[in-house]
């Protein structure tokens, strides 16, 4: 009898373990796995909403070389010297690049038919250290139509500082097992610093000289502003990995395009990394 009772001690609790591994199997059945042979999709879930952090490094370039024409061309309003020879017009500042750190989150929503992912999602991004500047001095020396001999000489220094930037994209994907591929295109709004300080030394002297008409004048201008809002165009493209069912890894290149803020024009790549869940 006491056999006989371990026999069917034994056998419940063989049941019970072919039970348990059943319903395993049938909760893995969600997730895709090639090797197994199922008939179930080999590719991953990707509809829902998405949220997640993302970290990476990020290149400015700034081309300043149009930063001081609307300042020089005030000081030098109404003169034969802008008129003929348009200082204003004059590169006096190059192009500065620059790399610093990113850190920021994102929202998404996506669709899935099949294989094919669109979506929308919105992402924010605190830049670090992202700051360009540049300096010159120009000056050049020409004879006017009035016959005098002048001398004109700009002094230009500029910075330029990305404080964070938001963007809104749309994007699509293609799921290939536990990955999905996708390209992304958008709108960005970035938070700019800048100034820009110009000084402009004018001076002439008639031919033959006469005198009391030379002259000489020396004008100092600044423009800057903080938290000037600037719009801008984004591209993006990138892979999600699915690590399981509601988490995934990223990793994307983007980049973004700004308008000119106070003549100058920047433009990001950044290379970035994040961690997701997807509900």
């Amino acid at each position: 009898m006491v056999g006989g009772r371990r026999l069917r001690i034994l056998a419940l609790a063989g049941w019970s373990f072919l039970l348990v591994a059943s319903g395993d199997r049938a909760v893995a059945a969600d997730w895709p796995d090639s090797l197994r042979g199922s008939l179930t999709p080999s590719y991953a879930r990707w509809d829902g909403w998405q949220f997640g952090f993302q970290a990476g490094l990020a290149n400015m370039r700034t081309d300043f070389s149009n930063s001081t024409s609307s300042m020089v061309a005030f000081i030098l309003r109404n003169t034969v010297q802008e008129s003929e020879f348009a200082p204003s017009g004059w590169t006096t500042l190059s192009p500065d690049t620059t790399n610093g750190s990113i850190f920021g989150l994102f929202l998404a929503y996506n669709m899935q038919w099949d294989q094919l992912v669109l979506g929308v999602d919105a992402g924010y991004n605190y830049a670090s250290k992202l700051v360009t500047d540049s300096g010159d001095f120009i000056s050049r020396q020409f004879v006017t139509s009035d016959q005098f001999n002048n001398q004109v000489s700009i002094d230009a220094q500029a910075t330029m500082k990305l404080v964070d930037y938001a963007t809104l994209r749309a994007r699509a994907g293609y799921a290939v097992g536990q990955f999905l591929p996708y390209v992304a295109i958008g709108v960005a709004l970035g938070r700019f610093n800048y100034e820009t300080v110009v000084t402009v030394h004018s001076a002439g002297q008639p031919i033959p000289p006469a005198p009391g008409s030379a002259f000489d004048n020396t004008t100092t201008q600044s423009v800057g502003k903080t938290n000037a809002y600037i719009g801008g165009f984004a591209a993006a493209l990138g892979t999600d990995w699915a690590i399981t069912p509601g988490m995934f890894l990223r990793a994307e290149w983007q980049y973004i395009a700004f308008a000119p803020v106070n003549g100058s024009r920047n433009n990001i790549n950044t290379g970035q990394l994040g961690v997701g869940a997807r509900f």
